[in-house]
């Protein structure tokens, strides 16, 4: 059977329903995982599996092939139905399951879906993914009849994170859930730690009928910013389709990036917890993000993008929190360690019931920069990394470079980032200064270095 080897992406499986996931593609992928779940564990049977699912109309029918594929591997399943991802990384904890895959496409349009793979507690990703692959093109699978059982997981979940929180004063919160499955739960869990909540787009509806649910993009939040100043609230949040990833706008309607957020959230902690704690961001974060931490008596810790590999670079150091520019948020401290958005959104709207002035006045101490949005540029999968490698070497002769992931290529007044992106045959740009002139020459000399090598900007 030949499975389209484009789907096993660096941080997930995902593809196009049905060209790419119909047929027996998605039990082949839940025996590839059981065998290599086994495999792991010495061939053991017994082994548990964690399956949730998204709201996509496809994701039902994906979840069964799944299913099917693990237990024909062996492997015992819990199904705990439709669920936000997070939901689904609380049930493996909860449970203490060997493995789970939650079903979903994420931030991506309705005609997409995936799997997000976990095992023993960490993220599937980069040559972890590949195994899977090399199983399925190799027929490699364990055999065996394991059994099914269902389990309401998300009662549990609600309580876990309200139990968490009791907010000093009231708040009125704009929620937008963009239709996708944190609209389950959002609602609840933020009325149920004290907040006034104003619904927006609520209702789960997988072929997300109002806008896209994802965050990250301005668009996406201009009837979460009209919404805010007609109610006067305090904050706005919304989340992308599994909830996995978090955006926010202040009292005024002013969009709060996920750098800036990461940031805020990292201050808080320095006040609760004391100086010296870590906070691991990504390449693509603002100057702003290491400078402030670190001014405050925290350690910021830059490394690569990817919400797995984040993850387990915060495992790596200890480290009570981590984040992304694209809103992933990872919080050790009094939490599980997994992106959660909704966990993330309580933790957001307690640090501004605390605070003795509004989210917009706590933003405004930060230095202040001007920045693109990522800049995504069309390359030849096969020369990314090439030219990614030559900005490098060629950069480094008159600038300082930091290359955990990609050329950060430091300037008096600023910096440009060039990164391959890791699931597309795209080069990932971004420019950040402390004025709009400085910008506007940070990017030209980088722009005019890729022109040079035949990359069209």
């Amino acid at each position: 059977m030949s499975v389209n080897p484009q789907i096993f992406r660096e941080y997930d499986i995902r593809g196009v329903v049905p060209r790419d996931l119909a047929g027996p593609v998605p039990e082949l992928i839940g025996r590839a995982f059981g065998s290599e779940l086994r495999g792991r564990h010495g061939g053991a049977p017994g082994l548990r599996v964690v399956v949730g699912r998204d709201n996509r109309p496809s994701s039902p029918d994906l979840a069964e092939g799944v299913i099917r594929g693990l237990q024909a591997a062996g492997v015992d399943v819990i199904d705990v139905g439709t669920v936000p991802t997070p939901a689904l990384y609380f049930a493996a904890v909860r449970l203490g399951t060997d493995g789970g895959i939650q079903i979903t496409g994420s931030h991506n349009p309705p005609e997409y879906n995936g799997f997000k793979l976990i095992i023993d507690g960490r993220a599937l990703y980069g040559p972890a993914i590949q195994r899977l692959r090399e199983r399925i093109e190799r027929q490699e699978f364990e055999v065996g009849a394991g059994s099914l059982e269902r389990h309401d997981i998300l009662p549990e979940y609600v309580a876990d994170i309200t139990g968490r929180f009791s907010l000093q004063r009231p708040l009125r919160v704009v929620v937008d859930c963009g239709n996708g499955t944190g609209s389950l739960v959002a609602v609840r869990i933020l009325e149920g730690i004290g907040a006034d909540v104003v619904p927006l787009y609520c209702e789960s509806d997988g072929t997300f009928p109002n806008h896209h649910p994802d965050p990250v993009v301005d668009e996406n939040l201009a009837d979460l910013i009209e919404r805010v100043r007609a109610e006067d609230a305090a904050l706005g949040v919304a989340f992308d389709g599994d909830a996995d990833r978090i955006g926010a706008v202040d009292e005024t309607g002013a969009i709060i990036r996920g750098d800036i957020l990461l940031l805020l959230y990292g201050l808080d902690l320095l006040e609760r917890r004391g100086p010296g704690q870590k906070l691991v961001f990504d390449v693509k974060c603002s100057q702003a993000v290491p400078e402030v931490f670190a001014a405050r008596g925290g350690e910021p810790i830059m490394w690569k993008t990817g919400h797995s590999l984040i993850k387990e670079k915060m495992r790596e150091t200890g480290a009570p929190i981590a984040g992304e520019l694209s809103g992933h948020v990872c919080f050790a401290d009094d939490y599980y360690g997994f992106d959660d958005a909704l966990y993330a959104a309580c933790r957001l709207v307690d640090l501004v019931a605390r605070a003795d002035r509004p989210l917009s006045s706590l933003v405004a101490e930060f230095p202040s920069y001007v920045s693109t949005p990522e800049i995504r540029v069309d390359v030849p999968e096969e020369r990314k990394f090439d030219i990614v490698a030559a900005a490098v070497r060629d950069f480094s002769q008159s600038h300082e470079v930091i290359s955990v992931d990609g050329a950060r290529v430091l300037f008096p007044q600023g910096w440009g980032l060039l990164r391959a992106s890791n699931t597309q045959p795209v080069l990932v740009l971004r420019y950040e200064a402390r004025s709009p002139e400085a910008l506007a020459e940070i990017r030209a000399t980088m722009e005019r270095w890729l022109r040079e090598q035949g990359v069209d900007v």
